[in-house]
């Protein structure tokens, strides 16, 4: 059921939000991780220290704390949703603990190659560090994935490969570019990078349709062995390069008939698009929209 706020009550969340959301619990943290052989480095915001005062006034926290698992895109780092966006505040709006892991430009795969495994890292050693340290993302009910451009790609093949882990995904302006990629030749070079660069990335570019790299091919073995899908929320801007491949991806989720919400409104490639659908996706994620 939605949440139902009062003019004036919402008035009162906003001021004393706005007034003290900046003392929420924060910071990066490091480890050691087996999956990518070196110390890695993780962003994470909890709202567990916000005063009672303002936490008493605010439904969401009536209920346990949940989790979001935040994706940055290509040439990104972990302290882009920092900076970029909304997600500080939105964090302590919704009692939502936030974190924002590393994924380099490796779009959030397994490779072949030693110290490459990040999808492994982020859907699973990731999760589960997180568990143990935090106490947060205990139950799958509780936790969700999400991510935009090459990292809204990235949570969405995390979320069917560890469908066990998330709830939920949603992915803005995803760069869900297989099709794009897949009869590139070699000495061949997009906008973005060159065959060499996708064929690490990626594996063999002339396999990646029937890959497990490809989110797809995940749906259509979840379909064919009767598993859990998770549920979807995409959003693309009109005006975004990427949008025929969003487009292209929610029309292959309808043929098969996967729960998708897909929004599309006049917009680009950018930070304006993405503070735009940021709440409205966690909204979606909370079912409260």
């Amino acid at each position: 059921m939605p949440l139902i706020f009062t003019a004036e009550k919402a008035a009162v969340l906003r001021f004393v939000f706005d007034e003290r959301r900046k003392i929420m619990a924060n910071g990066s943290f490091h480890f050691y991780s087996e999956c990518l052989k070196r110390m890695v480095t993780f962003q994470i915001m909890i709202p567990n220290d916000l005063p009672s005062d303002w936490t008493a006034i605010n439904p969401q926290y009536q209920r346990p704390m949940k989790t979001l698992f935040l994706l940055h895109g290509f040439s990104g780092s972990q302290i882009d949703w920092l900076h970029g966006s909304r997600i500080n505040e939105l964090a302590g709006k919704y009692n939502l603990a936030v974190v924002c892991p590393a994924g380099e430009n490796a779009f959030y795969l397994d490779g072949p190659q030693t110290g490459r495994q990040y999808a492994s890292y982020i859907g699973e050693e990731l999760v589960q560090y997180v568990q143990r340290t935090f106490g947060l993302a205990k139950n799958m009910e509780d936790t969700y994935i999400g991510g935009l451009s090459m990292g809204g790609f990235g949570a969405i093949h995390t979320a069917l490969q560890f469908n066990h882990h998330f709830a939920k995904v949603f992915g803005l302006s995803s760069a869900l570019i297989i099709h794009d990629i897949e009869n590139m030749q070699p000495g061949e070079q997009n906008e973005v990078a060159n065959y060499e660069y996708y064929r690490l990335v990626f594996g063999d570019l002339k396999e990646l349709s029937h890959s497990s790299n490809n989110p797809e091919e995940l749906i259509r073995k979840h379909l064919e062995s009767k598993n859990r899908i998770p549920e979807i929320y995409m959003a693309c801007g009109t005006e975004d390069n990427l949008l025929k491949n969003n487009r292209a991806f929610y029309e292959f989720l309808k043929e098969h008939n996967v729960l998708c919400t897909y929004q599309e409104s006049a917009g680009i490639h950018d930070w304006t698009f993405w503070n735009q659908y940021l709440e409205p996706a966690i909204q979606w994620m909370l079912n409260e929209n």
